[in-house]
Protein backbone atom coordinates (compact mmCIF):
# COMPACT_ATOMS: atom_id res chain seq x y z
CA UNK A 1 0.00 0.00 0.00
CA UNK A 2 1.38 3.39 -0.93
CA UNK A 3 2.50 5.61 1.92
CA UNK A 4 0.49 8.82 2.22
CA UNK A 5 2.06 12.23 2.45
CA UNK A 6 0.83 12.53 6.06
CA UNK A 7 2.45 9.23 7.00
CA UNK A 8 5.71 10.28 5.38
CA UNK A 9 5.66 13.56 7.30
CA UNK A 10 4.68 11.96 10.62
CA UNK A 11 5.66 8.28 10.65
CA UNK A 12 4.15 6.24 13.51
CA UNK A 13 7.51 5.73 15.25
CA UNK A 14 8.25 9.44 15.25
CA UNK A 15 4.75 10.30 16.50
CA UNK A 16 5.22 7.86 19.38
CA UNK A 17 8.67 9.24 20.14
CA UNK A 18 7.28 12.76 20.11
CA UNK A 19 4.58 11.82 22.61
CA UNK A 20 7.09 10.10 24.89
CA UNK A 21 9.37 13.13 24.68
CA UNK A 22 6.51 15.50 25.48
CA UNK A 23 5.42 13.42 28.47
CA UNK A 24 9.00 13.24 29.70
CA UNK A 25 9.42 17.02 29.38
CA UNK A 26 6.15 17.57 31.22
CA UNK A 27 7.32 15.29 34.05
CA UNK A 28 10.83 16.73 34.25
CA UNK A 29 9.68 20.23 35.19
CA UNK A 30 7.76 19.32 38.38
CA UNK A 31 10.52 16.82 39.20
CA UNK A 32 13.20 19.49 38.85
CA UNK A 33 11.42 22.06 40.98
CA UNK A 34 10.42 19.41 43.50
CA UNK A 35 14.07 18.39 43.91
CA UNK A 36 15.13 22.01 44.37
CA UNK A 37 12.43 22.37 47.03
CA UNK A 38 13.68 19.19 48.71
CA UNK A 39 17.23 20.55 48.89
CA UNK A 40 15.97 23.79 50.40
CA UNK A 41 13.83 21.93 52.92
CA UNK A 42 16.68 19.61 53.98
CA UNK A 43 19.09 22.54 54.29
CA UNK A 44 16.66 24.64 56.32
CA UNK A 45 15.78 21.76 58.67
CA UNK A 46 19.42 21.07 59.49
CA UNK A 47 20.43 24.73 59.65
CA UNK A 48 17.77 25.48 62.26
CA UNK A 49 18.59 22.32 64.20
CA UNK A 50 22.33 23.06 64.15
CA UNK A 51 21.74 26.65 65.23
CA UNK A 52 19.95 25.31 68.32
CA UNK A 53 22.20 22.43 69.34
CA UNK A 54 25.58 23.67 68.07
CA UNK A 55 26.17 26.26 70.82
CA UNK A 56 25.24 23.69 73.49
CA UNK A 57 27.87 21.14 72.49
CA UNK A 58 31.63 21.21 73.12
CA UNK A 59 33.56 22.29 70.02
CA UNK A 60 35.32 18.93 69.81
CA UNK A 61 31.91 17.25 69.43
CA UNK A 62 29.97 19.91 67.52
CA UNK A 63 32.47 20.23 64.65
CA UNK A 64 32.77 16.54 63.68
CA UNK A 65 29.04 15.98 64.23
CA UNK A 66 28.15 18.99 62.09
CA UNK A 67 30.45 17.92 59.26
CA UNK A 68 29.14 14.36 59.35
CA UNK A 69 25.55 15.59 59.23
CA UNK A 70 26.24 17.78 56.19
CA UNK A 71 28.05 14.95 54.42
CA UNK A 72 25.22 12.52 55.13
CA UNK A 73 22.59 15.01 53.97
CA UNK A 74 24.46 15.67 50.73
CA UNK A 75 24.88 11.92 50.10
CA UNK A 76 21.16 11.35 50.62
CA UNK A 77 20.26 14.20 48.30
CA UNK A 78 22.61 13.07 45.53
CA UNK A 79 21.29 9.54 45.95
CA UNK A 80 17.76 10.86 45.43
CA UNK A 81 18.85 12.64 42.24
CA UNK A 82 20.42 9.43 40.95
CA UNK A 83 17.33 7.39 41.80
CA UNK A 84 15.18 9.87 39.86
CA UNK A 85 17.44 9.57 36.81
CA UNK A 86 18.46 13.22 37.06
CA UNK A 87 22.12 12.68 37.96
CA UNK A 88 25.04 10.40 37.12
CA UNK A 89 28.33 10.73 38.96
CA UNK A 90 31.71 9.09 39.32
CA UNK A 91 33.31 10.44 42.48
CA UNK A 92 35.35 7.32 43.27
CA UNK A 93 38.70 9.06 42.67
CA UNK A 94 38.18 10.95 45.95
CA UNK A 95 38.25 7.73 47.95
CA UNK A 96 42.04 7.58 47.67
CA UNK A 97 42.26 10.84 49.67
CA UNK A 98 40.69 9.32 52.78
CA UNK A 99 43.27 9.28 55.54
CA UNK A 100 45.49 11.92 53.88
CA UNK A 101 45.47 14.41 56.73
CA UNK A 102 46.84 17.95 56.65
CA UNK A 103 46.06 18.50 52.97
CA UNK A 104 44.58 21.27 50.81
CA UNK A 105 42.08 19.95 48.26
CA UNK A 106 41.87 22.38 45.36
CA UNK A 107 39.27 21.73 42.63
CA UNK A 108 38.16 23.79 39.67
CA UNK A 109 34.75 25.40 40.17
CA UNK A 110 32.29 25.05 37.29
CA UNK A 111 29.08 24.92 39.39
CA UNK A 112 27.41 25.58 42.75
CA UNK A 113 27.04 21.79 42.96
CA UNK A 114 30.82 21.28 43.24
CA UNK A 115 30.93 21.60 47.02
CA UNK A 116 27.95 19.25 47.40
CA UNK A 117 29.64 16.61 45.23
CA UNK A 118 32.99 16.77 47.02
CA UNK A 119 31.74 17.07 50.60
CA UNK A 120 29.46 14.07 50.05
CA UNK A 121 32.52 11.87 49.44
CA UNK A 122 35.10 13.30 51.87
CA UNK A 123 34.62 12.13 55.47
CA UNK A 124 35.70 15.13 57.56
CA UNK A 125 36.65 17.97 55.24
CA UNK A 126 36.64 21.60 56.41
CA UNK A 127 35.48 24.28 53.96
CA UNK A 128 35.87 28.00 53.51
CA UNK A 129 32.42 29.58 53.28
CA UNK A 130 31.59 33.05 52.01
CA UNK A 131 29.95 35.43 54.47
CA UNK A 132 26.53 35.21 52.72
CA UNK A 133 26.55 31.45 53.35
CA UNK A 134 27.31 31.98 57.05
CA UNK A 135 24.44 34.48 57.31
CA UNK A 136 22.02 32.40 55.20
CA UNK A 137 18.95 30.99 56.96
CA UNK A 138 19.17 27.77 54.92
CA UNK A 139 22.91 27.11 55.34
CA UNK A 140 24.35 29.27 58.10
CA UNK A 141 23.50 27.16 61.14
CA UNK A 142 25.05 24.06 59.60
CA UNK A 143 28.17 25.92 58.43
CA UNK A 144 28.79 27.40 61.87
CA UNK A 145 28.33 24.10 63.71
CA UNK A 146 30.60 22.30 61.24
CA UNK A 147 33.38 24.78 61.97
CA UNK A 148 33.59 26.04 58.39
CA UNK A 149 35.81 29.10 58.04
CA UNK A 150 34.15 32.42 57.27
CA UNK A 151 35.71 34.16 54.28
CA UNK A 152 35.47 37.84 55.06
CA UNK A 153 38.80 38.81 56.70
CA UNK A 154 41.83 37.67 54.64
CA UNK A 155 44.41 37.75 57.45
CA UNK A 156 42.37 35.81 59.98
CA UNK A 157 41.15 33.48 57.21
CA UNK A 158 44.70 32.42 56.35
CA UNK A 159 45.65 31.91 60.02
CA UNK A 160 42.51 29.91 60.84
CA UNK A 161 42.69 27.79 57.70
CA UNK A 162 46.39 27.04 58.19
CA UNK A 163 45.75 26.03 61.80
CA UNK A 164 42.98 23.62 60.74
CA UNK A 165 45.35 22.01 58.25
CA UNK A 166 48.15 21.76 60.85
CA UNK A 167 45.63 20.10 63.14
CA UNK A 168 45.27 17.36 60.55
CA UNK A 169 42.14 18.41 58.69
CA UNK A 170 41.66 18.38 54.95
CA UNK A 171 40.75 21.86 53.70
CA UNK A 172 38.50 22.26 50.64
CA UNK A 173 39.23 25.53 48.85
CA UNK A 174 38.48 26.67 45.30
CA UNK A 175 41.57 28.48 43.98
CA UNK A 176 39.52 30.40 41.38
CA UNK A 177 37.72 32.16 44.23
CA UNK A 178 34.41 32.00 42.37
CA UNK A 179 32.73 29.84 39.75
CA UNK A 180 34.48 29.62 36.40
CA UNK A 181 33.52 32.57 34.20
CA UNK A 182 35.58 31.68 31.13
CA UNK A 183 36.62 28.12 30.34
CA UNK A 184 38.74 26.32 31.16
CA UNK A 185 39.56 28.19 34.38
CA UNK A 186 39.65 31.68 35.88
CA UNK A 187 43.00 33.20 36.84
CA UNK A 188 43.77 31.67 40.24
CA UNK A 189 43.79 33.66 43.47
CA UNK A 190 46.76 33.41 45.80
CA UNK A 191 44.93 32.55 49.03
CA UNK A 192 45.24 28.79 48.69
CA UNK A 193 48.99 29.03 48.12
CA UNK A 194 49.47 31.35 51.10
CA UNK A 195 47.53 28.91 53.32
CA UNK A 196 49.62 26.01 52.02
CA UNK A 197 52.86 27.88 52.74
CA UNK A 198 51.73 28.98 56.22
CA UNK A 199 50.61 25.44 57.11
CA UNK A 200 53.54 23.72 55.38
CA UNK A 201 50.98 21.51 53.62
CA UNK A 202 50.76 19.92 50.15
CA UNK A 203 48.14 20.92 47.58
CA UNK A 204 46.07 18.23 45.86
CA UNK A 205 44.50 19.40 42.60
CA UNK A 206 41.11 17.95 41.64
CA UNK A 207 39.30 18.23 38.32
CA UNK A 208 35.51 18.26 37.97
CA UNK A 209 34.27 17.42 34.47
CA UNK A 210 30.59 17.97 33.59
CA UNK A 211 28.31 17.66 30.58
CA UNK A 212 26.43 20.82 31.52
CA UNK A 213 26.86 24.41 32.70
CA UNK A 214 24.01 23.93 35.20
CA UNK A 215 24.34 26.41 38.10
CA UNK A 216 27.53 27.76 36.61
CA UNK A 217 28.25 31.47 36.52
CA UNK A 218 25.22 33.26 35.11
CA UNK A 219 22.89 30.22 35.20
CA UNK A 220 19.57 31.18 36.90
CA UNK A 221 18.66 28.90 39.80
CA UNK A 222 15.25 27.97 38.39
CA UNK A 223 16.32 27.36 34.79
CA UNK A 224 15.91 23.63 34.12
CA UNK A 225 18.88 21.88 32.46
CA UNK A 226 18.81 18.84 30.19
CA UNK A 227 18.91 15.59 32.13
CA UNK A 228 20.80 13.57 33.13
CA UNK A 229 23.49 15.75 34.65
CA UNK A 230 26.82 13.91 34.46
CA UNK A 231 29.76 14.75 36.75
CA UNK A 232 33.11 13.01 36.93
CA UNK A 233 35.87 13.82 39.41
CA UNK A 234 39.52 12.95 38.79
CA UNK A 235 42.68 13.70 40.72
CA UNK A 236 45.43 15.86 39.34
CA UNK A 237 48.97 16.46 40.50
CA UNK A 238 49.82 16.86 44.18
CA UNK A 239 52.14 19.83 44.77
CA UNK A 240 54.64 19.87 47.62
CA UNK A 241 54.37 22.49 50.38
CA UNK A 242 55.48 25.73 48.73
CA UNK A 243 58.18 28.19 49.62
CA UNK A 244 57.18 30.57 46.81
CA UNK A 245 53.49 31.56 46.84
CA UNK A 246 53.47 33.20 43.41
CA UNK A 247 55.34 30.29 41.89
CA UNK A 248 52.81 27.78 43.22
CA UNK A 249 49.89 29.80 41.88
CA UNK A 250 51.48 29.89 38.43
CA UNK A 251 52.33 26.18 38.48
CA UNK A 252 48.85 25.13 39.59
CA UNK A 253 47.16 27.38 37.02
CA UNK A 254 49.29 25.90 34.23
CA UNK A 255 48.34 22.42 35.43
CA UNK A 256 44.63 23.34 35.43
CA UNK A 257 44.80 24.73 31.91
CA UNK A 258 46.66 21.68 30.62
CA UNK A 259 44.21 19.21 32.16
CA UNK A 260 40.83 20.89 31.65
Amino acid sequence: MAETAAERAHPPGRRGLGIVGAVRQAWEYPLFYGLLFLFGLMSLAWSLTAALIGPLLPRRIAGPLGRQAIRTGFRLYLGTLRACGVLRTDLSALDSLKGDDGLLICPNHPSILDAVLLISRLPDVVCIAKAPVYDNLFLGGGARMAGYIRNDAPNSLVKMAAQRVRDGHQLLIFPEGTRTERAPVNPLKGGFALIAKTAGAPVQTVFIDANTNFLGKGWPLFRKPEFPLVYTVRLGRRFDPPTDVRGLVEDVERHYRAEL
